[in-house]
């Protein structure tokens, strides 16, 4: 129960599962997609995951974070809806330049409180630190306290992922071209993650798909053994539909997990991913 009328507020770069978002009105502002035939949609409201892998069989389209005039009208509509604060939970400012343009406007705000938070993540890895905003806020901690607290959840979350083809981190700036390079030639897919700064770095490499997935379990097995109790959330891709199979191994290796999520991964997303992805994200709780 939300008796402090905090609004939790995120972008979809976060991929908060779509279930909880609604279920605890969890506000998302959609990043741009852009075609170079000037048509532009927003993520997850005018083009769908599904749609994007379609049309990028002819074209891989580039992104843009949400306007600032995007940004102000849904703090604006928390306001008017009941809202006296907000806590906005971005995509990794090493990333995207979302957290800071939300900064931008938030400090704009004469009479509505913001706390932005940089989840230091992507995808759902970003999403648990949104579900953890919800549950403080939802908890009565107060919105001076919830902010230095989300630093530290940011610290106890590691994200990994994989894909089958390199070509789209390539094409969008995410891995070098010596990666792809060495990659591409010795069918080396490496496990990604993001480091302190929220930059993708390669976690472990492994020599073909199958490889990389068990490497990304032993990874986050690696990382449970840091905590009493972790969360584990997982994603994929409409075209890796996985979540059976990984929840089933990640339980059977990871014996301290208290709950295991899931979550599909939004059309800005697969704009850099490509259409076959498979992620994994670790917290301490």
């Amino acid at each position: 129960m939300n008796s402090q009328k905090i609004a939790v507020i995120t972008d979809t770069g976060t991929d908060t599962p779509a279930a909880f978002a609604r279920e605890h009105d969890v506000r998302i502002v959609p990043l741009r997609i852009n075609f170079s035939d000037g048509s532009t949609f927003e993520s997850g409201v005018t083009i769908t995951p599904e749609q994007l892998i379609e049309r990028m069989a002819t074209e891989v389209p580039s992104t843009s974070l949400p306007s600032p005039a995007t940004i102000r009208r849904e703090f604006d509509r928390a306001h008017d809806d009941g809202y006296v604060a907000a806590i906005f939970v971005s995509i990794s400012s090493g990333l995207s330049a979302t957290c800071d343009t939300v900064r931008m406007v938030a400090d704009q705000l004469d009479d509505f409180p913001v706390v932005v938070v940089d989840s230091k993540s992507i995808g759902v890895g970003a999403g648990l630190v949104v579900m953890e905003a919800v549950r403080m806020v939802e908890e009565g901690i107060t919105l001076q306290h919830i902010g230095a607290m989300l630093e530290l959840v940011t610290r106890k979350n590691s994200v990994f992922f994989s894909v089958k083809s390199l070509e789209y981190l390539r094409k969008g700036g995410r891995i070098s071209a010596a990666v792809y390079r060495l990659g591409s030639a010795l069918n080396i897919k490496p496990v990604i993650t993001c480091n302190e700064e929220g930059t993708y770095v390669v976690a472990r490499k492994a020599r073909g798909w199958e490889r990389s997935i068990d490497t990304q379990i032993s990874l986050v097995e690696e990382q449970a053994r840091k905590y009493d109790k972790v969360r584990v959330a997982i994603c994929c891709s409409s075209a890796c539909d996985m979540f059976d199979e990984l929840e089933e191994r990640v339980l059977a290796q990871v014996d301290n997990a208290v709950e295991v999520i899931r979550s599909g991964i939004s059309a800005d997303l697969l704009v850099h991913t490509g259409p076959e992805i498979v992620g994994i994200c670790i917290q301490g709780v």
